[in-house]
């Protein structure tokens, strides 16, 4: 398995070669967001641009619930897959599927018809409304094929195959950025062609990793008998997803909040953050992958018991994420304004004024974001949840603080504080929490994080303090890049309770069928 290899060699090296995968994936999502952006305010202009950035939070306060839901899914599938249970694995896949097939119906009925009263009560300015409707409308018409496709990825990364669903997402981005230069600059299909070539190229990200599981991956083809889950099945499944569902929504709320202050100051603060997100996205999606190598990295070491390892490969990691944040913060600054005007073109100088300032403002302070998602990433792979899951509460709240006070107070310039205000709130949290692991870990002689028995003897088996098979630890490589910094940060803060018990062979779910109460603690 590739993850061995992170307990051995140098930290910052495992660290850094772990993460090029994870950060290819990141900027290959980002790159659907770029270039729908892109295209739109070339061929269409500024205000199309706006009505497309005027629905990002509504998108993702339901499809980010969605996709944070079928994360949570597949941690069964990586469970049973890691306990050599192989009809654990492919009961697992069913329950995921029947899940994610409900939970896209009704997001595929419901959602297009809130879209437009949603957007109203968002206060969207008039002039942008008929087209963020139709965006958002079609974008939830595709509900379906963004929850398989995440579900699919999740499924295959479980079983330990990274490398697939990144090919398929690389596919997937180059047909998204032939069909929306096709349905907007040539055809004219307008912002709604936009949103249709995402939905399609997503369709056939689907297909492809259906025609892989057929082809190559025996192991979660589902039997018949295997689509008769139990009741307690689906809770166990959704007692993992609905957390990582609702935490995505906590993040949707703040970025919400500075949505509805955003659209009371026009078109062209809308356009400029539109913008501005979208570069600083691509930016973010260093520190998003670093955190997640280092969750991984420190959740391999401390179950092999390297301990003073741990502490040499966050320190280490954390001057990777200083020496980045410089790097990035140096290019947006100097190269900002023209990589501004590849989305807006030429004119629209108070947009990439605007745009521009948002950059340099959170590109100066990069490197706090590197530190929260490095210790973040760090306690996450040490079984650590409810501290890095209160810095997502703090930064919650100061973003809401921002678009409330500093965005009434100061406009866009107070808007734009939110980010860097959110990343203090979390590191005053983390940087004492992370020093006393440390201590705990040096003070820690046991070399065994969990106590372990054989389940060949239908015996219980307590991995609720293994973060090896915590979510942290064994999925965070799953959760890839979403389309604003507010969501990236969203990726390693999700950290449900992963230590509900669960029936981990074929004996063991046998018995769970006849004695529920009794096995429901192995």
């Amino acid at each position: 398995m590739p993850h061995k290899t992170l307990t051995v060699g140098t930290p910052w090296r495992v660290i850094l070669f772990f993460t090029v995968p994870l950060l290819i994936g990141n900027f290959v999502q980002q790159l659907y967001h770029v270039i729908d952006a892109m295209v739109v305010g070339n061929a269409l202009g500024v205000n199309s641009l706006a009505a497309v950035g005027a629905t990002g939070s509504l998108l993702f306060l339901l499809l980010g619930f969605a996709w944070g839901m079928t994360t949570g899914f597949a941690i069964p599938t990586a469970q049973a897959f890691g306990a050599g249970d192989a009809t654990g694995v492919r009961r697992s896949v069913a329950a995921g599927v029947l899940l994610s097939a409900a939970v896209s119906l009704l997001l595929t009925i419901v959602a297009p018809l809130i879209a437009r009263p949603m957007l109203i009560a968002l206060q969207t300015p008039a002039e942008l409304l008929d087209e963020a409707t139709t965006f958002a409308v079609i974008s939830f018409l595709g509900a379906g094929a963004t929850m398989f496709f995440n579900l699919l990825s999740a499924i295959i990364r479980a079983i330990g195959d990274s490398r697939t669903p990144l090919v398929f997402l690389i596919i997937a981005c180059g047909i998204n950025i032939v069909l929306v230069l096709a349905f907007v600059a040539w055809l004219g299909y307008g912002v709604g062609g936009a949103a249709l070539a995402t939905v399609i190229s997503q369709i056939i990200s689907v297909l492809l990793c259906l025609i892989y599981l057929r082809r190559s991956l025996p192991a979660l083809h589902v039997h018949r008998d295997d689509w008769r889950v139990t009741r307690t099945e689906l809770a166990h499944h959704m007692r993992l997803g609905l957390p990582m569902g609702f935490q995505s929504s906590i993040i949707a709320i703040g970025t919400l909040a500075i949505q509805v202050r955003l659209n009371t100051l026009g078109s062209d603060a809308v356009a400029a953050y539109t913008t501005a997100t979208r570069v600083d996205g691509l930016a973010v999606a260093l520190f998003v992958s670093l955190g997640i190598g280092v969750s991984t990295y420190t959740a391999q070491n401390y179950g092999a018991g390297h301990h003073e390892r741990i502490r040499q490969g966050v320190r280490q990691a954390l001057w990777l994420s200083i020496a980045g944040s410089a790097i990035l913060a140096t290019v947006l600054i100097a190269a900002g304004v023209p990589i501004i005007r590849l989305f807006v073109g030429e004119g629209a100088t108070t947009v990439v004024d605007m745009a521009h300032w948002f950059l340099i403002t959170n590109g100066s302070l990069y490197a706090m974001l590197g530190i929260l998602l490095v210790l973040r990433g760090a306690l996450q792979g040490l079984g650590y949840t409810f501290i890095p899951t209160m810095t997502g509460v703090v930064e919650l709240v100061m973003r809401v603080s921002a678009a409330l006070v500093l965005g009434a107070l100061f406009g866009f310039t107070g808007l734009v504080w939110g980010n860097p205000m959110a990343w203090f709130g979390a590191m005053v949290l983390l940087i004492p929490a992370w020093k006393a692991a440390k201590k705990r870990l040096a003070a820690d002689t046991t070399t065994q994080p969990a106590h372990r028995q054989s389940t060949s003897d239908n015996t219980c088996e307590d991995l609720s303090h293994d973060p090896a098979m915590s979510t942290e630890g064994g999925l965070a490589p799953v959760v890839l890049g979403m389309s604003q910094s507010e969501r990236n940060t969203a990726v390693t803060i999700i950290a449900p309770d992963t230590t509900e018990p669960h029936p981990h062979n074929d004996t063991q779910r046998q018995a769970a069928h006849t004695n529920d109460h009794a096995t429901r603690h192995c």
